[in-house]
């Protein structure tokens, strides 16, 4: 009599926002033993040249307006490959435990006794102040950091948001997917009383040869992006935001 096929075991490695050389050492490691890699999107390119050759690749990344896979296919597939044995990676863009889902694959691991670790990662917060040369903290002025995404399931502004929070001027307020509500945001956030003047940076394809960085304020940046014609993934900090030291 054979054993039973040994269970496999899941690493939730977070990829940063896509630059490869954010990449952790623990992150480059697990994804030169992995058997398998589910990875999203915004993961593929050169990082996944840091996976094993003969790996199974499987893109099941989510893009907003664009066919993407089920949560409850992904979460299967986790399941499916673990039970083959495999060590398997999923990859997730930015940090996985900011706006990735992770939460939903972790209950499908769990209720299927497979074990899983998260890597950490850059978020992509991080990522767009460094590359601003800016801090996300400021003494006396920004001692609290917020991060807020910019859609629901829908594609529209999530509803309950707590908008005395986001209108906060001594917080630095970071929004993530927030290219195609933020002039609904903005309109909120000024009619709760906070500047028009307020600084903003939209960065879109952060840490990536297309990187664009655009400094502007809450009440003009929503012209700036009707204007704009680009589609990648944007994140917009708004707050004090020390925009002088990018020449704004």
């Amino acid at each position: 009599m054979t054993d039973p096929t040994p269970q496999g075991f899941v690493s939730f490695v977070s990829s940063g926002p896509g630059d490869p050389e954010l990449l952790t050492l623990k992150a480059a490691a697990r994804l030169a033993a992995a058997d398998a890699v589910l990875f999203d999107d915004l993961s593929a390119g050169p990082i996944l040249g840091h996976a094993r050759a003969g790996a199974d690749l499987v893109g099941v990344g989510k893009r907003a307006g664009r066919p993407s896979p089920k949560q409850d296919h992904v979460s299967r597939l986790l399941v499916d490959y673990a039970r083959t044995g495999a060590k398997v990676v999923r990859l997730k863009s930015g940090d996985s435990g900011v706006f990735g889902r992770l939460e939903e694959e972790i209950v499908a691991l769990r209720e299927a006794g497979i074990g899983y670790e998260i890597i950490p990662g850059v978020t992509a917060a991080s990522a767009a102040a460094a590359a601003a040369g800016i801090p996300l903290t400021r003494r006396l002025t920004a001692r609290r950091v917020q991060y807020v995404t910019g859609h629901d399931v829908s594609g529209a502004l999530p509803e309950g948001l707590n908008w005395p929070a986001l209108a906060d001027p001594q917080a630095t307020t970071i929004v993530y997917m927030a290219r195609r509500t933020f002039a609904t945001l903005a309109a909120g956030l000024i009619a709760q009383g906070l500047p028009p003047e307020t600084p903003a940076l939209m960065a879109e394809n952060v840490s990536t040869p297309a990187q664009k960085l655009r400094p502007s304020t809450v009440g003009a940046l929503p012209a700036l992006i009707a204007g704009d014609a680009g589609d990648g993934p944007t994140l917009i900090l708004y707050g004090p935001l020390a925009l002088e030291l990018m020449g704004a």
